[in-house]
């Protein structure tokens, strides 16, 4: 039987013989007077459900700073502080393996694609006791038709191309070895490997800045999380994509088809260059707005005070100290710098 139940004549929920056994949520409860329980775990519900309606918490924070006030400072914190504990743990491998997986799926509902993509786990795929490759994607949802992910948050992950390898040290993982490793083990058409630019070696940015592509390797693709931004997985998954469902069983000229997807990908950054300069831009010419109508209130408000000066000879104490203080013109401001904002 369901915990919640819906009462739609009411409008409301109504959850029945609800437990929780969570360390950090009873920690919290236990150190809460008795009286304010419930409220706290009616405003815990509230600030979760919203968190959930914008999907990433990260933007959630960023989009309501202004709009909830400084009740959410303690949420801030606890978010700054488990993102810090993420980066430092072993545990953001899984959770960035999720995520992935989610965004890929609500990418091809978005593009009406019969894709699939799937989380391997602790599975191990054609090579004995080898789980590289995390995700599988099912192009049209084929099995026979498979591009294999590999997610590494990791700054130990150099680039590591063949021409630098060194036979005789130990074994260690670069992006090359992973994604051979993952479309060898997963039996793909082709294969990605995805970074996160808070967690990426300096050998990879060298040489990708977004989106990059080895020739008979695979591709590279550097995300965003904390930010929700995962544009670069999909320009590669699409272009990995065209290739496997396009590339036909005869001897093809690699280096012109390197040389084909790597313009589409340089012609990609630039296209994303732009974007950012728009983007700068906006940002840029709102500063200016909001510098502009600043001023214009300051004029307004330093006549008026001017005005009544010359016509009564002096001002008052009352007078002195709002002109000291300017709070009208502040809260005028405040109008115009959210008008601003909103554009």
């Amino acid at each position: 039987m369901s915990t919640i139940k819906i009462n739609q004549q009411l409008k409301r929920i109504e959850i029945k013989e609800f437990e929780i056994e969570n360390q950090i949520v009873f920690n919290y409860f236990d150190n809460l007077s008795a009286t304010e329980r419930d409220e706290k775990l009616l405003r815990a519900i509230y600030i979760g459900v919203l968190a959930l309606m914008e999907d990433r918490i990260s933007a959630f924070l960023a989009k309501t700073n202004n709009e909830l006030g400084t009740e959410l400072e303690s949420l801030k914190m606890i978010f700054e502080m488990k993102k810090e504990l993420f980066y430092k743990s072993t545990i953001k491998g899984t959770l960035a393996e999720d995520e992935i997986a989610d965004f890929l799926n609500n990418y091809f509902l978005e593009r009406r694609l019969k894709d699939k993509a799937f989380l391997t786990g602790n599975t191990s795929g054609n090579l004995p006791k080898n789980k590289t490759g995390d995700i599988i994607c099912e192009v049209n949802g084929s099995p026979n038709l498979k591009i294999a992910i590999e997610c590494k948050f990791d700054k130990s992950i150099r680039f590591g191309e063949i021409e630098n390898k060194e036979i005789f040290t130990r074994k260690t993982d670069s992006a090359w070895s992973q994604l051979i490793e993952a479309q060898a083990n997963r039996n793909s058409k082709v294969s990605i490997i995805v970074f996160d630019i808070s967690l990426v070696d300096n050998s990879i940015l060298k040489n990708f800045d977004n989106v990059g592509y080895i020739p008979e390797v695979g591709f590279v693709a550097i995300i965003n999380s904390q930010k929700g931004d995962y544009s670069n997985l999909a320009i590669a998954y699409m272009l990995a994509r065209d290739i496997a469902t396009n590339a036909k069983e005869i001897e093809l000229d690699k280096h012109v088809l390197a040389m084909i997807v790597n313009r589409i990908i340089k012609d990609i950054n630039e296209i994303l260059s732009v974007k950012s300069l728009v983007i700068n831009n906006i940002e840029n010419n709102k500063a200016i707005l909001k510098q502009l109508d600043k001023s214009m209130l300051l004029m307004e408000f330093n006549q008026e005070y001017l005005k009544r000066f010359l016509t009564q000879g002096t001002l008052t104490k009352k007078d002195l100290l709002d002109f000291y203080m300017g709070e009208d013109v502040k809260d005028k401001y405040k109008l115009i710098e959210k008008d601003i904002e909103n554009i």
